[in-house]
């Protein structure tokens, strides 16, 4: 078992070249940045002399071509070893047409960053010795090819993950990598209708097989938030957007001492301005707060709240900030001018832990794995 390494993640960078992006007055991803801030993160690590990268999916706009080909094209002029995996973004439908690629192609492009067997969009990579990347498809699709709204790991990709974890040497450190969440990074996540859909249909049962082989750690995208949730001796670092407010990315550093314990080391670092957007964290706050009305009407609407229409307009303005506070991760939430069941439903959002008192864990943290 390696005593130590250190990795970069950085996720969901949608990358879009100018002659792809498109534009909608409700686009959450400042999909215009995408290109400056991803170069950006990459000279940052640059002296920090990581041993690899991972990407946990959504790597393009929208499946464009074009943008996986100039992203996979960057990433092999890094001098360290790079793993992705597939977001909803990357492979809208199942198969390709003239504008997206397909689920088959995925594999293709990304062949040297994990994709060992082109035949399937799962893998097992040891990426340095005794480290063991294990890259999942999450993006289903329905009997018309059409994406399904949650992510799913379907049971031809569950029964090979049982048989590689046996196969896994018991010293070697098991990393995890899957575009939707497993755990539940928001309170009652898995049950709410805007919460779901970043969820793992069937998150369950991957958990019992992980835990069932005493995996530690999962990376994950898809929600855009900086959260480490935990459950049953397992942690998911969920890292948020490089396209969207606070346009974060993450260094952890894993480390074994002589009795055998393990810990990781989390660090978050941010991109503040990019050339042409001088303000950059000013200006993406104000783009989410901006299109978060109808989002906060919503969410007081729909269960558990079920609030009345005309009476959620009033406190949605009041909320113009909250998903960007979520956003940039270790936020704490009072609302004293809503009545306490509402104050209190938000404040369950916020950095605490099951006691209700401050737990800022999100962008700085040591985990104890063993």
């Amino acid at each position: 078992m390696p005593s130590s390494f250190r990795f970069a993640v950085l996720s969901d960078p949608h990358i879009a070249l100018p002659h792809t992006i498109w534009d909608h007055p409700s686009r959450f991803h400042l999909v215009e940045v995408s290109i400056p801030a991803l170069d950006l993160v990459l000279e940052q690590i640059a002296p920090l002399e990581i041993d690899f990268l991972l990407i946990p999916g959504d790597l393009t706009q929208h499946g464009e071509p074009d943008n996986h080909r100039w992203l996979a094209e960057r990433l092999a002029q890094l001098p360290y070893p790079v793993c992705v995996v597939p977001g909803n973004h990357d492979v809208p439908i199942q198969s390709a047409t003239e504008k997206t690629i397909g689920l088959s192609d995925f594999a293709l492009y990304y062949e040297p960053f994990g994709y060992g067997d082109r035949t399937q969009p799962y893998y097992i990579r040891e990426i340095v010795p005794g480290v063991q990347v294990i890259g999942l498809n999450s993006i289903f699709f329905d009997p018309h090819g059409q994406q399904t709204n949650m992510g799913r790991i379907d049971e031809c990709q569950m029964e090979w993950l049982k048989e590689v974890l046996t196969k896994i040497q018991e010293d070697d450190v098991v990393l995890v990598m899957v575009h939707h969440n497993v755990i539940e990074h928001l309170p009652g996540q898995s049950s709410n209708p805007l919460g779901q859909r970043y969820m793992l249909e069937n998150a369950p049962a991957l958990l019992d097989i992980l835990q069932g082989a005493d995996v530690k750690l999962l990376l994950t995208g898809h929600l855009h938030v900086q959260d480490i949730a935990y459950q049953q001796g397992m942690y998911e670092i969920t890292t948020g957007s490089l396209v969207s407010y606070p346009h974060p990315y993450r260094v952890l550093a894993f480390q074994q001492d002589y009795q055998g314990r393990q810990r990781v080391q989390v660090e978050s670092g941010r991109v503040t301005e990019v050339p042409g957007w001088d303000n950059l964290a000013h200006h993406s706050r104000e783009w989410l707060g901006d299109r978060s009305f109808e989002y906060m009407v919503r969410l007081l609407t729909q269960p558990p709240l079920n609030l009345p229409r005309n009476e959620a307009e009033t406190f949605a303005p009041a909320l113009r900030y909250f998903w960007a506070d979520i956003a940039a991760g270790d936020a704490m939430f009072h609302f004293p001018d809503f009545p306490a069941k509402l104050n209190h439903y938000f404040q369950q959002f916020g950095a605490i832990n099951q006691d209700g008192k401050p737990h800022p864990i999100d962008n700085f943290t040591l985990l104890t794995l063993k």
